[in-house]
């Protein structure tokens, strides 16, 4: 009895814990922000480079995904208001039939953006991946980032742990499924071992 009380007691204190920690890096991780992310294109400053966080065009269904329409849409207004100059779009491409960099770009393309303006980084497998690319592949220490608020937050924490200079710019949102939200809040107390593991 005395076992499973002990045993009791250390399940409560993990669970606390985890309460506690998952509180502390999502609130912790918005403030960071909060001066750095924009919501008007008015008031967001010019920066030459952009990128743009890579997500499929479709849905596994075949539907649009409006996560991936919103961003887009986001990078076309910046641009024509000379917000944003030349245009990085990062992604997954790890499997022959999927390359979300060359959905970015062919979307983007159509909407009227020349592609000389569009470069592809075709390795930004995740946000931690995509941010350090644009450092040390374009050597650009200086850029605006361009994805949905929750995604931005987590993303200008990445840039400004690795020393950048980084703002971001909030693509229309949509509901964002209890699925999506629990995978958020796993990537960002995820995001503090990434940030030590390319740190150290």
């Amino acid at each position: 009895m005395k076992i499973f009380y002990e045993k009791s007691k250390l399940y409560v204190f993990f669970i606390i814990f985890f309460i506690k920690l998952t509180i502390f890096t999502y609130i912790s991780i918005s403030l960071w922000s909060f001066n750095k992310n924009y919501n008007s294109i008015e008031k967001i400053p010019f920066n030459n480079f952009c990128v743009v966080l890579g997500t499929s065009k479709y849905l596994p269904g075949g539907k649009l995904n409006y996560f991936f329409k919103y961003r887009m849409d986001a990078v076309y207004y910046l641009f024509i208001k000379k917000k944003i100059e030349y245009i990085i779009v990062s992604g997954d491409n790890r499997e022959k039939n999927y390359n979300e960099p060359k959905m970015m770009k062919k979307e983007l393309t159509k909407m009227g953006i020349p592609p000389h303006m569009i470069y592809e980084d075709l390795y930004g497998i995740d946000t931690i991946s995509s941010i350090e690319r644009v450092h040390k592949i374009f050597n650009k220490k200086k850029f605006t980032i361009i994805s949905q608020k929750f995604h931005n937050e987590r993303a200008i924490f990445i840039g400004n742990c690795l020393g950048l200079d980084v703002i971001g710019f909030n693509a229309k949102n949509i509901s964002i499924s209890s699925r999506i939200y629990l995978r958020e809040i796993f990537a960002r107390i995820k995001v503090f071992y990434d940030i030590l593991f390319y740190l150290y």
